[in-house]
């Protein structure tokens, strides 16, 4: 799938997390999936954390608009802006909602589940020494050490890079519906295996679909369903 247009403005770059290489890779496992994804006609796409909103604005491109209803939710309200005026760009129909993660969904509601997640492993936010490991990385990102809160919740994901990620993981029985597919994109210190071996007493099933090395970071894409299709 083609990257769509976006246009960020100098205050953007430090409160929205701009698409990067992470971005790309789940973009090329999206398209890779775009005849799977098809073929299960889904009514509801979401994305979790759209951010510029390239990747969902991407799948809006592709997928029916008289079928499927795309949305993004973020907690960010700059990226819910950022978001819309990506799909405005693009002469794209996307909703965006103002909210954490899923809790605003129903049961088996979503057909289509997206979400490049704060993934960098980071001591936990109570201490000196997580200010001290959040800055750290924040030259990585292409930010500076006064970067606001809200881009550092962009890609700080506690122990592990997992505790945003396991949160979602535990609401996904709920909400995924019977043919639904989630796209989750790890990184290697985030135990990809160990999430699979995870989602595997939740009655779902997965598998890494995509992986790629960049700058010293190994990624990867995974995709999850549950074990038995209606």
């Amino acid at each position: 799938m083609e990257t769509p247009v976006y246009k960020f403005e100098p205050h953007d770059y430090d409160t929205v997390y701009e698409p990067a290489e992470d971005t790309f890779l789940l973009l090329d496992a999206l398209e890779a999936e775009l005849d799977t994804i098809k073929a299960r006609q889904p009514s509801l796409c979401v994305e979790i954390g759209p951010g510029s909103g390239v990747v969902i604005v991407a799948l809006s491109k592709h997928l029916p608009a008289g079928q499927t209803h795309c949305i993004g939710f973020d907690l960010n309200p700059n990226a819910c802006r950022m978001t819309q005026k990506t799909a405005h760009l693009n002469g794209s129909r996307v909703d965006v909602v103002n909210m954490d993660l899923l809790a605003g969904l129903r049961p088996t509601s979503v057909d289509l589940l997206v979400f490049n997640p704060p993934y960098v492993p980071t001591q936990p936010a109570t201490t000196a020494h997580a200010a001290a490991s959040l800055e750290e990385h924040i030259d990585e990102f292409r930010s500076s050490v006064d970067v606001g809160q809200t881009l550092v919740h962009a890609w700080a994901g506690g122990a592990d890079g997992r505790v945003v990620t396991d949160r979602v993981l535990a609401d996904l029985p709920r909400v995924l519906s019977p043919t639904g597919l989630f796209y989750l994109l790890l990184l290697k210190e985030n135990k990809p295996e160990e999430v699979l071996e995870q989602i595997r007493g939740m009655n779902l099933r997965g598998s890494i679909i995509k992986e790629r090395r960049i700058r010293g970071e190994h990624l990867y894409v995974v995709r999850i369903e549950r074990s038995e299709r209606k």
